[in-house]
């Protein structure tokens, strides 16, 4: 791997920074933010080594280090990071995660410090990892219990694990069957959706409505974590845990009541699923006939209403309706005419609603998404160990670039409302977003790989230019 430094240039006001770098096979990328300076570390490595690029403020190469990769045969993924006085520690596990492998890298002394851990996993499921500035997260499910473990590794680099119980909670599986907390992630919604699958909403970014379906979700910040769990129509179970205290508290968010039976006495498929941001949780609920949009607090506290039927518009929404795709491969794009295409058509798929915040304003997007025609190779793999995201290389997941390809070989029907921080919504036509541009960028430009995309005052994309053999950092705005 030969990377030129002095290669930077500065092409337009788009691109950043670019620098000549070859790309062996087996390649992966991985990126972190250091928040307090907002510059990054992005980690290229290869199946022999591990460059560390350290991009200052402004996204130019400032300077590199290169060292060892770690033992392929056994540590196989990068997985997260933290920071310790200001230099990033790159975290490398195992398959199965009981294998940790650190690297500390400084820039000053320009050394690679590395630390080896072996975790006790026997009896637990890998649920999800998160990063921070100053610590590194790995959450599991204790077999068989009601207890999640947090596995934690400080700045510096000090291992503790904490169970959090939580018994009397009320868990239930789809159709209210009791359960306990195990039952409940080892449920399957294939092929949507694998047992022990929690996908990760960073709120920071535009959410795919291929993540917003699903029905085990969790969103982190410093100091929580927020589980919801929507496998039953009626409510929504939401488990806040205190990175503080190590302790959680359960609520039960009821949605709008729509009747099970028609007046014929058959019964109604009904559809739920909701999204947590800004303190409040956004939830839908439809039956073919009616469309229930409501904002809540975690103490189930109603904040705003809206509801449309088949007979009258979608009064709250800044879009047309869409549809892509179809049932079979293809079918293009088209516009659904009226609201009682939208409800009935999202009841019968996978729903869900995507939140982000443009400005002071919340966009959201309601709508579904089928079962995917294909599967890609590795898929499955992925979703067994609760990864989200690209492929890239061999072992490398970047959940942000997932937005950008998850609705290939699918139908999805959506519809956009922008609304303000009381819930009113604000009319008007809406303007691209930097993800909009991106993926526009990506669609012109197809012989790029390695992508990876992070925001700190701005969205970023970097990429390998395998033409130019560049790696080359692109700045979008929304």
């Amino acid at each position: 791997m030969a990377l030129l430094l002095n290669g930077l240039v500065s092409l337009s006001q788009e691109t950043i920074s670019s620098t000549p770098i070859e790309l062996k096979k087996n390649r992966g990328v991985f990126q972190t933010v250091n928040d307090q300076k907002k510059d990054v570390t992005v980690f290229v490595s290869d199946k022999i080594k591990v460059n560390a690029i350290h991009l200052n403020e402004k996204m130019q190469i400032a300077d590199s280090i290169s060292t060892e990769r770690p033992n392929t045969k056994v540590y196989t993924n990068m997985i997260g990071y933290n920071i310790k006085n200001n230099n990033t520690r790159l975290f490398w596990s195992s398959d199965d995660y009981e294998n940790i492998f650190t690297q500390l890298y400084d820039f000053n002394s320009r050394t690679v410090q590395t630390q080896q851990y072996t975790l006790a996993l026997k009896d637990e499921k890998f649920l999800q990892k998160f990063s921070e500035n100053e610590k590194f997260y790995i959450l599991t499910v204790v077999k068989k219990s009601n207890n999640l473990r947090l596995h934690i590794f400080d700045k510096e680099g000090v291992y503790v694990s904490k169970t959090i119980s939580l018994e009397g909670f009320h868990f239930f599986k789809k159709k209210y069957v009791k359960s306990t907390l195990y039952g409940v992630l080892e449920e399957s919604f294939l092929p949507n959706e694998w047992p022990f699958s929690m996908h990760f909403m960073n709120i920071e970014n535009p959410t795919s409505l291929n993540e917003a379906t699903k029905k085990r979700k969790c969103y982190f910040n410093k100091n929580q974590i927020v589980i919801t769990i929507d496998n039953n129509v009626n409510y929504t179970q939401a488990i806040v845990i205190d990175l503080t205290r190590f302790s959680a508290i359960e609520k039960i968010i009821k949605f709008p009541s729509i009747s099970e039976m028609s007046p014929g006495g058959y019964s109604v498929r009904l559809n739920s699923n909701s999204f947590f941001i800004n303190n409040k949780l956004y939830q839908i609920k439809s039956s073919a006939d009616i469309f229930h949009f409501t904002i809540k607090d975690l103490d189930g506290n109603l904040l705003k209403e809206y509801t449309a039927t088949g007979d009258t518009p979608i009064e709250f929404k800044n879009t047309e309706i869409s549809q892509q795709g179809n049932d079979f491969f293809g079918g293009g794009e088209k516009v659904l005419e009226n609201s009682s295409q939208f409800i009935r058509k999202i009841t019968n798929l996978h729903a869900g609603i995507a939140c982000y915040n443009v400005g002071e304003n919340t966009l959201i997007t309601f709508g579904g998404i089928s079962d995917t025609s294909q599967q890609p190779a590795g898929q499955s793999v992925m979703n067994q160990f609760g990864f989200i995201g690209s492929l890239l290389g061999a072992v490398i997941f970047n959940p942000t670039m997932d937005s950008f390809n998850s609705y290939s070989s699918r139908k999805v029907v959506k519809v956009e409302g922008l609304f303000d921080k009381e819930g009113n919504h604000v009319k008007g036509e809406l303007q691209p977003l930097a993800f909009d541009k991106i993926r526009t960028f990506l669609d012109k430009n197809e012989d790029t790989s390695a992508q990876i995309l992070f925001k700190i005052d701005s969205y970023y994309l970097g990429y390998y230019d395998k033409k130019a053999k560049e790696y080359i950092i692109r700045k979008f705005n929304d």
